[in-house]
This record gives structure tokens, sequence and C-alpha cells, in this order.
């Protein structure tokens, strides 16, 4: 882009929105500019950084009269490059990192109003305020930003008993292409009024809209927790006890998330303050919770249960939780493998979902495939058992060539993939398309969904100007 034209564009955005909101400075950008994995690197005419919905609308109408691509972004924690901008310097990188007012909370309605920049943890704390739950759990859940769990429709480690972020938003707030608002902060349960407008926008991924606030679900207040590390032989075994949580506790069963041996070292490696939890030497195990906004003896329910499993064989031994620290401690095993992951070197990353009574199957056959086209890593498999969500990671083995190994990703990616599809199951379990999966949400999704998917984004953004390139395809 020609300075004089740059220079321009720059003048008439901090005219709208006013010098502080504008940056420019390579240190400050810096960190807008790269993605969570270090995967993409761009590069972009200006962060700006409003601190209004009204800015919001200017900046967006601005964008669109001059043709001028904008990526919205929230805590930058995306793992499919969704809220990096392309590397020419053209796009505008629209940070909602200074929308984070708590709006209102209604406890009575079980509801409240954060505008997308509060933080995940934020408003879990102002629903604890209020003696509320809001129960979206994610291992990122200081820095990721509401807006940003939104526009991917998050998962996180209480699918199994609360669902995905889209089951706990009851109305949003947006900006469309042109500038015009969205104003559908309902706190209402039942809305039959025409198109569900609200759920096309949540996991669009910023590109049909830029969400501004979101009215949210909240649920009783936590009182009682169990808690358990348990040893197992195999998958199949998780499955099984699965089953048998359900059927026991019912709605009580809140996580339920499978690790394997090997990621357990990692941790215990690479991440201090970790230890190991006790019991039996596994293949594998199973970090289990039950919670309760009553006063229900969920240790005894979950001890009586576990016991069961160990003596028909389904389990091998069993740790339970018994005071707070040990819970978090236990949590804290699952919730930095990412972490332990990245100290131990390259890794090959898999966001996979089957039917849940599919994942051992799925492990066993892609652990085979994975031998065979990644000689130089080893698997590290972990996920959500409960929802049937896996991420399906390899390390790169100590001593492994670095390039060698990663070169691997295309083809094993595509095996991977061409398996989940052969389950019923998806190429992105919780974290999106964004610009890493475009070309194989083409080659799995159906024609008709795709050619659906255009035709809204053209209705939407004709211009293109909304995260161009994410989800679909840019338009030449």
């Amino acid at each position: 882009m020609p300075a004089v034209i740059a220079q321009a564009r720059l003048t008439a955005l901090r005219e709208r929105l006013g010098e502080r909101a504008v940056l420019t400075d390579p240190q400050q950008t810096a960190p807008y500019l790269t993605d969570h994995r270090k995967l993409y690197r761009g590069a972009a005419l200006a962060v700006v950084e409003p601190s209004s919905v009204e800015q919001v609308q200017a900046l967006l109408h601005w964008c669109n009269a001059q043709r001028i691509g904008v990526v919205p972004q929230g805590g930058n924690t995306s793992y499919c490059g969704g809220a990096t901008p392309d590397d020419s310097g053209t796009q505008v990188v629209l940070s909602m990192r200074r929308l984070n007012r708590i709006r209102a909370v209604d406890a009575a309605n079980f509801s409240l109003i954060a505008e997308a920049g509060c933080t995940l943890s934020s408003v879990q704390g102002a629903a604890a305020a209020a003696d509320r739950l809001f129960p979206l759990s994610l291992g990122s859940e200081g820095s990721c930003q509401i807006g940003g769990n939104l526009s991917t429709n998050a998962g996180g480690t209480a699918v199994l008993r609360y669902g995905m972020t889209r089951d706990l938003v009851l109305g949003v707030e947006a900006v469309m292409a042109d500038g015009e608002l969205f104003c559908g902060l309902v706190a209402l349960r039942k809305d039959n009024t025409g198109y569900d407008l609200r759920n096309l926008l949540i996991g669009s991924e910023g590109t049909l809209a830029v969400i501004t606030a979101a009215s949210l679900k909240l649920f009783p207040a936590i009182r009682t927790r169990a808690t358990a590390w348990v040893s197992l032989p195999d998958p199949a075994s998780a499955i099984a006890l699965l089953g048998q949580l359900r059927q026991t506790s019912g709605d009580a069963l809140t996580g339920c998330e499978l690790a394997p041996q090997v990621a357990l070292q990692l941790v215990l490696q690479h991440v201090p303050g970790t230890r190991d939890p006790g019991g039996a030497a596994a293949p594998w195990y199973l970090l289990v919770e039950l919670s309760s906004s009553g006063e229900a003896d969920l240790d005894a329910l979950l001890e009586h249960t576990l016991a069961r499993a160990i003596e028909e064989g389904v389990a091998l031994d069993a740790v339970l939780a018994r005071s707070l620290d040990q819970r978090k401690a236990f949590w804290k095993l699952r919730e930095t493998i990412p972490e332990a992951q990245r100290a131990a070197g390259g890794s090959l990353k898999h966001d996979i979902a089957v039917p849940v009574a599919c994942l051992p199957a799925f492990i066993e056959r892609g652990a085979a495939i994975a031998a065979r086209l990644a000689p130089e890593g080893y698997l590290v498999a972990y996920g959500h058992a409960g929802d049937g969500n896996l991420h399906f990671n390899l390390n790169q083995r100590e001593g492994a060539d670095e390039a060698a190994f990663l070169a691997r990703e295309p083809a094993l990616k595509r095996a991977l993939h061409d398996l989940a599809a052969q389950m019923n199951g998806s190429i992105s379990a919780e974290h999106g398309i964004g610009q890493l999966k475009v070309e194989e949400l083409e080659r799995y999704a159906p024609a008709a969904e795709l050619t659906a998917m255009r035709r809204i984004k053209q209705a939407l953004d004709p211009n293109n100007i909304l995260n161009p390139g994410k989800v679909l395809r840019s338009r030449s």
C-alpha cells in the first residue's frame, strides 16, 4: 500500500476513534499480529481498540465503505489462526480489550450481560459474586475473552453437563458489516420470533458480524463437589465407566477427562508444582468430577461407583480428592497438558470429535496411522471423554529431527480427518476453523452446507470485510 494512502487511512481512523484507540507502534502491535501457537504472523494497517459500541459501529461503517478488512480479536488464544491478519498490511485488527464491562447481573433471572472484551474469568467472578455459576471452563479462562468464546462456540471441560458456549447464551448484541447495530440482548428462555440470528452469529468466528456483548445463562452456585483420579487399563474402560457414572449420578456428572500415562509424565516433567496423584500406575487415566448445587453426599456416591467399577475390573484404582487443594492439583494435571507438550518440543495437533462410543476405536486406529505416517513422534491423545472430543496430538521424540517431524503434518492430518469422517465425526470439535482448516472444511462439509454458508456470508458481508479468509476462502 502506498505510504500516502496508509497515512490518510490512519488519519481517518484517529478522527473517528481517537488517538488512544489506534495503535501503530511496532512494539505495541506485535502481540496482536501473531497467533497463540505461532503458526501465523501477519501485518496490519493498525490495531484499533474501541472503548464503546458506537466506536465499533463507526469503524465498521468506514471500513465497509473503504473495503478495508477487519480482523476481530479477543484474547488471541485461537488454535486455528482465526484472529490473525494476513501479511498485506492493509487490514485492521479490531481488539475488543477495552469493551470489558459487566453491564448487568440479574440473579433472579439467572442471567448477566457482559461485553465482548470481558475475560471468561471475570464473567465467572461476576456470577459468583451473585451466588450464581457461569459454567464455561477453559484452560485459558484468565486471558480468553467472552466475545472470542462466542465467536468460536468454545467447548471446555463442562460440556458434558452444560453444553457448548452456544447453549449458555440467551442473546447477543453485534455490529454488522455496514455498522448497523443488531440489538438482541434478550434474557428469555423462550423466543420464537423469526430466524435465530443469535445462533447464526455464535460460532461464525467474526466473519458475519462483530459480537459486542452477550446475555448469558447463569446456574445455581455449586455447593458440593467430588473429584477422583482413576487408573484404567484402556480407553474402552473409560467409556464403560462413563456409562456407569452417568447411570448412578445423572446430571451431577460434570467432568470426565481422559489422559494417557505419557501425558501425565510430560506434565510431571515440565510443569512446576505438579506431582503424581497416587494410585496405581496405569496406561490411561480418567479425571471425573461430580457437582451439585444441593447438599448431596457426592463423595459417597462417587466412592461407591468407583469401588464397584474396580470390583468389576473396569477400573484399576482410584484416588478421591479429600480437599480443595487436592482437587485443584488433579485439575492442574489435566489443564497443563498443552503447556507440557509445548515445553517438550514440536507437536502436531488435531481437534477431533467422534461419537463417544467410537473413541476407543478411533484411538486404536489413529495410533496405528500415526505410527506409520509420523514415526518421529509419539502419541499424546487426551481430552473430553464425556462428549467425544479428543485432542489427538503427537510430540516429537527426543533426538528426532523437528523439521522432518513437522513435515509429516499434511499427510497425517488428512489420514486422521478421513478416519474421523468415516466415524461420522468432526475435524474441529471446539477450536473452530480459522484459517488453519479452510481447505479441510471444503473437503469434508457437504456441498449444500458450503453453498448455504457462502450465501449467508454474501448476504451479511457483501464486501467481504469481516475476517476475510477465515472459515471460508476469500473471494477474489
